[in-house]
């Protein structure tokens, strides 16, 4: 048996009960962590309240289920723990190994134990980066780099991070400053100081400020929150500039392709994918200290539900992590 956090229904974050459950056995493929750390993301946020409504929430209620999650789930997108037994069949891994991965919708980081494939999202932790740090990358710091990866700002120019203080948005702001480009931020205001502290050149208070207005500013926009729209936001970009977001409701793909710029700016939707080369690399760069991982709070996993609230005041500046 093992601790685990069960999501239990749709709603407020009481609903994660903390519960005895049978420990995972790894099949033939799998490996068997022993987790240490987890997050909380905004994506299982939303997904735990089920909202807001977007192109994703119908096929998800019926993956999930679509009055209440069906069987044992167990949320946790990402984890970092240590290898105790591998399958049959499993070659890369050993008893012993410190790992972190992102387990997709399989989930199972809110636990004691879970098994991932081993062809999975996984990759070994260098002995400079605690379990607490890497588990902060396999979402958002692999999302950054995403988004940096689409525009590959250089030296000289000029990118504006909305959402700068958040998880993915603090680590874009710190690689758009590695690319050499200068980094704008925007916050509230009382994330500025953080954001400065994050390299940024510039910082915005979004509460009494509004980026769009300032015209021809940035090469590119970087929309981590999805607060904004290309047709707002075009005005700030420089002719030829790029904004970039990760945005799925219907109403903003729909304005998307009704929005037409001159100058050649342009929008692009930026995704997820499986790039387990690109996990090792922030790796390297956290344990070299070229890259920090910025946490907030840490949290026991027997308080989860609290670590949901303070995810949802808005107010974290960072990463939320969970220790195991």
């Amino acid at each position: 048996m093992m601790r685990a956090i069960v999501w239990t229904a749709y709603g407020p974050p009481d609903v994660l009960q903390l519960k005895e459950v049978e420990q995972p056995r790894p099949a033939a493929n799998e490996i068997l962590v022993r987790v240490r750390a987890t997050t909380v993301t905004a994506g299982e946020v939303e997904m735990r309240r089920s909202g807001p409504f977007n192109v994703l929430t119908i096929p998800l209620r019926l993956y999930f289920g679509v009055f209440r999650p069906r069987g044992q789930r167990i949320m946790g997108q990402e984890l970092a723990g240590a290898v105790v037994a591998v399958g049959s069949d499993v070659t890369r891994f050993e008893v012993g190994d410190r790992i972190c991965a992102h387990n997709g919708f399989r989930f199972g980081g809110y636990a004691e134990y879970a098994t991932l494939p081993e062809t999975g999202m996984i990759a070994r932790i260098p002995e400079q980066v605690s379990y607490e740090q890497a588990t902060a990358l396999p979402t958002a710091g692999l999302y950054a780099r995403y988004f940096l990866e689409r525009a590959k700002p250089q030296t000289g120019q000029s990118v504006l991070v909305n959402g700068g203080a958040g998880s993915i948005g603090s680590f874009v702001v710190q690689l758009a400053k590695k690319s050499g480009a200068a980094a704008t931020a925007v916050d509230g205001s009382e994330k500025l100081e953080f954001m400065k502290s994050l390299g940024a050149d510039h910082v915005v208070d979004y509460t009494t400020e509004d980026f769009t207005n300032t015209p021809d500013a940035y090469d590119y926009i970087f929309d981590v929150i999805d607060k904004s729209s290309f047709r707002e936001a075009a005005k700030a970009l420089k002719p030829g500039g790029v904004y970039l977001h990760s945005n799925l409701s219907l109403v903003r793909f729909i304005q998307r392709k009704l929005s037409r710029h001159r100058g050649g700016r342009s929008s692009v939707f930026v995704t997820d994918q499986n790039d387990i080369a690109g996990l090792r690399t922030l790796l390297d760069l956290v344990a070299s200290g070229e890259i920090r991982v910025p946490i907030d709070r840490t949290y026991p996993l027997e308080a989860i539900a609290d670590a949901h609230r303070h995810a949802e005041t808005g107010q974290k500046e960072g990463h939320i992590v969970i220790s195991v």
